[in-house]
């Protein structure tokens, strides 16, 4: 790496620490040359995530439309912005391990759908009537039906 205060090619790393839930390297360098020290950052470069809407259009993954989604769902429920949160990137990591690069709304739903129905029940039927689109009484009938079986 060269040196940003006399630019000599060759420095050397004094330290070295994961940061970010190991998704960043932070190095502590040193120029044998000038004795400055600067630090440097690396990070993946992670492929966007595409989704794929109801229409067929393509659009990126956008965390804080679906953050918007849930704090729709848990209003007035005693849920903090950090589970939601935590959801949210459990379903990114989960998109990832997947290595796709493209996945339907219908299917993060899914994802969203199984997250809240171990978090809050209340918030579970919110988000189903609007990622299913219920348009009668027995829709929500029928999911509250099927939850007490479960």
């Amino acid at each position: 790496m060269r040196c940003p205060f006399c630019g000599y090619e060759d420095t050397f790393v004094i330290d070295t620490r994961e940061i970010e839930d190991q998704r960043v390297i932070r190095r502590r360098r040193e120029c044998p040359n000038c004795k400055n020290r600067f630090t440097t950052y690396e990070r993946v470069e992670e492929k966007p995530i595409m989704v794929i809407k109801k229409d067929g259009r393509r659009e990126p993954f956008d965390r804080n439309k679906l953050l918007a989604g849930l704090q729709r769902a848990v209003v007035k429920r005693n849920i903090d912005n950090e589970k939601l949160e935590a959801i949210i990137d459990e379903i990114i990591t989960n998109i990832r391990k997947q290595g796709i690069s493209e996945i339907t709304s219908k299917e993060i739903g899914k994802m969203v759908l199984e997250k809240l129905k171990d978090l809050d029940a209340v918030a579970y039927v919110r988000f189903a009537s609007v990622y299913q689109e219920f348009s009668s009484l027995e829709e929500f009938a029928k999911l509250l039906s099927q939850m007490k079986k479960e």
